[in-house]
């Protein structure tokens, strides 16, 4: 069974989104969740977030940012190409229910994955403040989208140049200091950004929760690859998460560890072959 690209479109002059018929996947999919795919027999399995997904078309929407080599051998493919295998839906699907006001919080290619929390969200009838940073403005993806599943919508870039400089946090702790209360704040992105995040509603004593994307091979728990420390204990991105209670997590060992594969990371990819990967949104 072949898996065929219904949608491409560029975000971006490096990401780009994919919208792949996968029925089997659609029908069970909820937001949190993510797929491993793999192009051909001689491919690798890389893990993908699931961006979002329409169960009556049968598709499922990744979005991806070309760094290694399977992420750019995808980028070569068009509508009507196909993929040899799209596993999925994996991991556990993050609780929304009962949340009444929200803040979603997206750095980077994490904001690909924020949406279809935002979107479920706003679906339950909560009230969703979503805030995304870039690096500047022409890495901004998915404006409208947001726009559209959230009640408040606030974009900052390092550098300013979409009008609003700063950090994510910078934004978050303006929101909390003029005195908005969330019942929960969701944050996805880089490991730093989610760490300072978690820093940050630590002060105010708002429940957090983060989505750890460490190397995955397996994405069955076998591997033991993608293991983070949570509230001292060893859990499986995979299969326990990948969304955890933030203020659990280990960070320095989270970070150490996502460091370790840097240099083999980038000798595989300058040779062509990539072996190891993390999930895509962080990435950005």
């Amino acid at each position: 069974m072949s898996y065929k690209i219904v949608k491409k479109a560029d975000l971006n002059s490096q990401i780009y989104l994919m919208e792949i018929e996968a029925p089997l996947v659609a029908r069970k999919a909820a937001p949190g969740q993510f797929v491993i795919l793999r192009i051909d027999e001689k491919g690798e399995r890389v893990p993908f977030t699931i961006a979002d997904f329409d169960k009556e078309k049968g598709t499922v929407t990744v979005i991806i940012q070309a760094v290694g080599k399977t992420t750019r051998d995808l980028s070569k493919l068009n509508e009507g190409d196909t993929i040899l295998d799209f596993a999925g839906p994996l991991g556990i699907p993050t609780p929304l229910e009962g949340l009444k006001k929200v803040a979603v919080i997206g750095g980077g290619l994490g904001t690909a994955i924020a949406y279809p929390q935002a979107k479920k969200l706003k679906e339950l009838g909560a009230e969703v403040t979503a805030i995304s940073g870039f690096r500047s403005k022409e890495y901004i993806i998915l404006e409208d989208e947001m726009n559209a599943v959230s009640d408040k919508l606030i974009i900052t870039t390092d550098d300013g140049s979409n009008g609003l400089q700063g950090f994510v946090t910078d934004r978050l702790r303006e929101e909390l200091e003029s005195g908005e209360k969330y019942d929960e704040v969701i944050a996805i992105g880089p490991l730093v950004m989610m760490r300072a995040v978690c820093n940050l509603t630590k002060e105010f004593g708002i429940p957090t929760t983060v989505s750890m994307n460490p190397v995955m091979i397996d994405g069955t728990g076998m591997c033991g690859g993608c293991r983070v420390i949570v509230g001292g204990e060893t859990k499986f991105a995979c299969v326990d998460g990948p969304d955890f209670d933030g203020h659990k997590i280990d960070w320095d060992a989270a970070i150490k560890r996502q460091q370790m594969f840097k240099a083999y990371e980038k000798r595989s990819c300058e040779e062509g072959k990539c072996r190891l990967t993390g999930k895509e949104h962080n990435n950005a």
